[in-house]
């Protein structure tokens, strides 16, 4: 596979001896046992609980490279910097490094089917289309900030960041951790983003059975991701109903973790 840059991305360089302990009390996943050149994706969330920004973060061995979306990465920086207090860390977007596509990169940690990812000068490869890139991500229910969500809008479970390896609830702390933890222990996660099969999907379309489930939040022709509110969906599910956007049948992609969760919601309302 040839390098390709990834479109809408940047770098925030983190770098100093400092690095690891401040991202370990900041962000959602770990940094404990992380090799040099080994990706993970986290993110740093409001006191809420809700996501600032996600990223994908690669160790280096002088801290660690954040490839974030390019319209995050100013409010992500000015957070950083504001938490880091006294420890020995810079933190600053480097203009001339890209996220890319790159057999020498690393594997994405959020899903298999997606291809390996690493940072590379930005002048080296062309450039993919957002377009090229939703074919890929998509399908493979993968969400993206700027596309299917924004700063603030979304809590992590809603785009799937539990199941994508993005967050670890046995880590000593993180901002926002005790909304996070308290919605997994009650096991209520309200929203998923999933994936649906149809034509002609489009952001913003709504996903509807006897009622409305949610709405696309970023589409290709054939594949899209929605947020749907799981306990409709299990409902509609239950009671043999097809999923519809603008009146047209659409397929939902059952994944392992969303049949378990479909099962769990079905068996509690059986419960009440």
């Amino acid at each position: 596979m040839e390098t390709t840059l990834l479109p809408n991305r940047s770098i925030l360089v983190l770098d100093g001896p400092d690095t690891l302990a401040l991202l370990e009390r900041l962000v959602t996943n770990n940094t404990h046992d992380w090799d040099i050149g080994e990706a993970r994706y986290g993110a740093l969330l409001t006191p809420q609980g809700k996501v600032i920004a996600d990223f994908i973060a690669h160790r280096t061995e002088a801290g660690a490279l954040l490839d974030t979306a390019t319209n995050a990465v100013g409010d992500l920086s000015k957070r950083l910097k504001m938490f880091r207090l006294r420890a020995k860390v810079e933190i600053d977007v480097d203009g001339k490094l890209a996220a890319a596509i790159t057999e020498d990169g690393a594997p994405d940690p959020r899903s298999p089917e997606l291809p390996k990812r690493g940072v590379v000068e930005i002048d080296s490869a062309p450039e993919m289309s957002q377009a090229d890139w939703d074919k890929i991500r998509i399908p493979a229910g993968v969400a993206e900030w700027g596309q299917d969500f924004i700063g603030a809008e979304v809590f992590p479970w809603e785009i799937n960041m539990d199941r994508q390896g993005g967050v670890d609830l046995k880590k000593g702390c993180f901002v926002g951790q005790e909304v996070v933890s308290r919605m997994h222990r009650r096991g209520k996660l309200r929203k998923r983003n999933v994936v649906i099969e149809g034509e002609n999907l489009e952001a913003g379309q709504s996903v509807t059975a006897s009622g409305s489930l949610g709405e696309i939040t970023s589409a290709t022709a054939t594949h899209a991701l929605a947020r749907l509110r799981t306990d409709r969906l299990a409902k509609a599910i239950e009671d043999g109903e097809t999923l519809l956007v603008e009146d047209q049948p659409v397929q939902l992609v059952r994944t392992e973790w969303l049949k378990q969760e479909i099962d769990a919601s079905l068996s509690d309302t059986g419960a009440d």
